[in-house]
């Protein structure tokens, strides 16, 4: 059973979130938090699988509260919700800690598959939200570091350039075996000697690079 922890200020929001995983079967709502200190408090208690997380609450904002929550514990899987005007966010959220990101319009059954999927390592996005990271990425002066994508991409086995186009469709580490007929720790290597080569830190970092790169089309 996948544990929830659903976080948003929105009262209706939260409840719809509940109606959503009632009837799944694998997923159980454990808490509700209406503010990112009250998330914090909650997750050191309940110790949840998978906590969806409102980025923009007052006090204690999402990105605050899911900074606090990985320090705490670090194998809790965060996915923010967000706004199309959630831009300024985006990036905070992911140095933050954030496995993934859903657009609060998110079809239902995308919402469940990506709880299902944050809760087996994978970096669950939505398309628009992955566009809106892209765009930051574009139009934000790069800081001295990791070099240009298209160098970074030059730099990279075949192998990599297809587990990190993987990699930009969500895929977890087990999917991304299975659809290259791998063994597991094969791609757990790759997905470190990607990290260590492009300088990202996280998966969803390496989906951004990977539509930089142009190996997964925007």
């Amino acid at each position: 059973m996948i544990s929830v922890l659903v976080v948003d200020d929105q009262h209706l929001v939260r409840m719809g979130l509940r109606m959503l995983f009632e009837p799944a079967p694998d997923i159980e709502i454990t808490g509700e938090a209406a503010g990112g200190a009250e998330a914090v408090r909650l997750a050191a208690r309940l110790a949840p699988d998978v906590v969806l997380m409102d980025l923009r609450m007052p006090g204690t904002d999402g990105i605050t509260a899911t900074r606090q929550i990985l320090a705490a514990r670090p194998s809790t899987r965060v996915v923010a919700l967000t706004t199309f005007d959630d831009d300024d966010h985006l990036y905070p959220a992911l140095t933050a800690g954030a496995c993934g990101f859903l657009v609060k319009d998110t079809p239902p059954a995308e919402i469940l598959d990506a709880v299902r999927r944050a809760a087996g390592g994978a970096a669950p996005f939505s398309r628009e939200a992955l566009a809106r990271l892209v765009t930051r990425a574009t139009t934000t002066p790069a800081p001295a570091g990791p070099p240009a994508p298209r160098a970074l991409s030059a730099t990279l086995t075949p192998r990599e350039r297809e587990v990190l186009a993987l990699l930009g469709e969500g895929l977890s580490n087990q999917e991304i075996a299975d659809r290259l007929h791998l063994g597991i720790t094969t791609v757990k290597t790759h997905v470190a000697h990607l990290m260590a080569k492009t300088g990202r830190d996280n998966r969803i970092r390496l989906a951004v690079l990977a539509v930089l790169c142009g190996v997964v089309p925007d």
